[in-house]
Protein backbone atom coordinates (compact mmCIF):
# COMPACT_ATOMS: atom_id res chain seq x y z
CA UNK A 1 0.00 0.00 0.00
CA UNK A 2 0.98 3.54 -1.01
CA UNK A 3 4.46 1.77 -2.69
CA UNK A 4 4.50 4.22 -5.22
CA UNK A 5 4.36 6.96 -2.64
CA UNK A 6 7.14 5.64 -0.35
CA UNK A 7 9.05 4.93 -3.74
CA UNK A 8 9.02 8.57 -4.58
CA UNK A 9 9.64 10.17 -0.83
CA UNK A 10 12.82 7.65 -0.98
CA UNK A 11 13.74 8.97 -4.55
CA UNK A 12 13.84 12.51 -3.17
CA UNK A 13 16.95 14.51 -2.00
CA UNK A 14 15.81 15.41 0.93
CA UNK A 15 12.59 14.49 3.01
CA UNK A 16 10.80 16.99 4.74
CA UNK A 17 8.35 17.05 7.59
CA UNK A 18 5.21 18.59 6.09
CA UNK A 19 5.62 16.14 2.78
CA UNK A 20 5.59 13.46 5.32
CA UNK A 21 2.38 14.86 7.46
CA UNK A 22 0.62 15.41 3.81
CA UNK A 23 0.76 11.83 2.67
CA UNK A 24 -0.02 10.80 6.06
CA UNK A 25 -3.57 13.42 5.94
CA UNK A 26 -4.49 11.51 2.53
CA UNK A 27 -3.59 8.13 3.98
CA UNK A 28 -6.03 8.47 6.99
CA UNK A 29 -8.56 10.29 5.01
CA UNK A 30 -8.52 7.42 2.13
CA UNK A 31 -8.65 4.76 4.32
CA UNK A 32 -11.84 6.17 6.05
CA UNK A 33 -13.62 7.06 2.84
CA UNK A 34 -12.57 3.09 1.52
CA UNK A 35 -14.28 1.72 4.67
CA UNK A 36 -17.03 3.63 4.90
CA UNK A 37 -17.93 2.91 1.30
CA UNK A 38 -17.26 -0.61 2.01
CA UNK A 39 -14.40 -1.24 -0.33
CA UNK A 40 -11.94 -2.47 1.92
CA UNK A 41 -12.77 -4.54 5.40
CA UNK A 42 -12.07 -3.51 9.08
CA UNK A 43 -9.39 -5.84 9.19
CA UNK A 44 -7.44 -3.94 6.25
CA UNK A 45 -8.38 -0.38 7.39
CA UNK A 46 -6.94 -1.44 10.97
CA UNK A 47 -3.96 -2.62 9.36
CA UNK A 48 -2.91 -0.15 7.12
CA UNK A 49 -3.47 2.39 10.32
CA UNK A 50 0.34 0.89 10.64
CA UNK A 51 1.90 2.73 7.57
CA UNK A 52 -0.35 5.80 8.28
CA UNK A 53 1.11 5.52 11.89
CA UNK A 54 4.94 4.95 10.39
CA UNK A 55 4.24 8.41 8.25
CA UNK A 56 3.75 10.42 11.65
CA UNK A 57 6.42 8.62 13.18
CA UNK A 58 9.15 9.86 10.45
CA UNK A 59 7.15 13.23 10.13
CA UNK A 60 7.86 13.45 14.36
CA UNK A 61 11.52 12.11 13.41
CA UNK A 62 12.15 14.94 10.49
CA UNK A 63 11.22 17.69 13.31
CA UNK A 64 13.13 16.35 15.62
CA UNK A 65 16.26 16.63 13.14
CA UNK A 66 16.95 12.93 12.85
CA UNK A 67 19.08 12.54 9.87
CA UNK A 68 17.62 11.55 5.92
CA UNK A 69 20.01 8.26 6.61
CA UNK A 70 17.72 7.18 9.32
CA UNK A 71 14.47 8.67 7.45
CA UNK A 72 15.47 6.71 4.90
CA UNK A 73 15.75 3.61 6.86
CA UNK A 74 12.33 4.18 8.14
CA UNK A 75 11.10 4.49 4.82
CA UNK A 76 12.20 1.26 3.99
CA UNK A 77 11.28 -0.52 6.96
CA UNK A 78 7.55 1.21 5.81
CA UNK A 79 7.89 0.04 2.19
CA UNK A 80 8.10 -3.28 3.59
CA UNK A 81 5.32 -3.63 5.98
CA UNK A 82 3.67 -1.97 2.97
CA UNK A 83 4.15 -4.90 0.78
CA UNK A 84 3.40 -7.61 3.32
CA UNK A 85 0.35 -5.14 3.35
CA UNK A 86 -0.69 -5.72 0.10
CA UNK A 87 0.08 -9.59 -0.03
CA UNK A 88 -2.29 -9.51 2.98
CA UNK A 89 -5.04 -7.28 1.30
CA UNK A 90 -4.34 -7.25 -2.51
CA UNK A 91 -5.85 -4.45 -4.07
CA UNK A 92 -5.31 -2.36 -0.78
CA UNK A 93 -2.51 -0.07 -2.94
CA UNK A 94 -4.45 0.26 -5.68
CA UNK A 95 -7.50 1.44 -3.87
CA UNK A 96 -5.49 3.78 -1.82
CA UNK A 97 -3.93 5.39 -5.00
CA UNK A 98 -7.08 5.31 -6.77
CA UNK A 99 -8.46 8.28 -4.81
CA UNK A 100 -5.32 10.54 -5.70
CA UNK A 101 -5.95 13.54 -7.63
CA UNK A 102 -4.03 13.16 -10.90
Amino acid sequence: MMRSCIDHLMALPHIAGPRIRQESEFLAQQLETLRLNGTISNEAFLDAGAVQGAFELIGTLIEMGVSQKEIQQELRNTLDRAKRLEEKHPGLDFAVESGRAS
